[in-house]
C-alpha cells in the first residue's frame, strides 16, 4: 500500500487515505511545522527584499530618499491616522474643534439630529465625518419622499 509523505513533517505517514491524511493535518505538530515552514519562507522574502533594496541604493538606482529633509536627516512620516491635520493632545491644532465648555467643563460636540443639534448620548460613539449611512430606507433611516402615492384600495 503506498504511503503518504508530510513535506512539512518530513515524515511518512502509515498508508494513504483520507481519514490518515486529515488525522495527521489537524495534529499540533503538523500545524506548528507548516506555520513554521511559512514564517520561514517569509522571512526569506523579506530579507530577499531588503538585499535588493540596498544592492540598488549601493548601485545609485535610488537616487534620493523621499523622507529625507535637507541638513535634517531622515523623517519618519507621521501614521496614517494623523495625516488629516490631527495631532493627540493638542487643541486648536487644524482639522480639530475646541471643545465647548459647559457647567461642568468640556463638553464633547453636539451630533446633528433630524431635528438640529442634539447632545451625544452616553455610550455612543459621534459618526464619523462625512460618512451618511445609507440602509434601505436611503440615509439616516428615513425614508424618500414618494413622487406618485399608490391608489388607495376603496373598501
Amino acid at each position: 500500500m503506498p504511503k503518504y509523505y508530510c513535506d512539512y513533517c518530513d515524515t511518512y505517514l502509515t498508508h494513504d487515505s483520507p481519514s490518515v491524511r486529515k488525522t495527521h493535518c489537524t495534529g499540533r505538530k503538523h500545524k506548528d511545522n507548516v506555520k513554521f515552514y511559512y514564517q520561514k519562507w517569509m522571512e526569506e522574502q523579506a530579507q530577499h527584499l531588503i538585499d535588493a533594496t540596498t544592492a540598488a541604493f549601493k548601485a545609485g538606482k535610488i537616487a534620493n530618499n523621499p523622507f529625507a529633509q535637507p541638513g535634517k536627516g531622515v523623517a519618519i512620516p507621521p501614521p496614517a491616522q494623523l495625516t488629516m491635520g490631527q495631532r493627540p493632545g493638542a487643541p486648536g491644532a487644524p482639522g480639530m474643534m475646541p471643545p465647548t465648555m459647559g457647567p461642568g467643563g468640556p463638553m464633547p460636540p453636539m451630533m446633528m439630529g433630524p431635528h438640529g443639534p442634539m447632545p451625544p448620548m452616553m455610550g455612543m460613539r459621534p459618526p464619523m465625518m462625512g460618512m451618511m449611512p445609507m440602509g434601505p430606507m436611503g440615509p439616516m433611516g428615513v425614508r424618500p419622499p414618494m413622487v406618485n402615492p399608490p391608489p388607495q384600495m376603496k373598501s
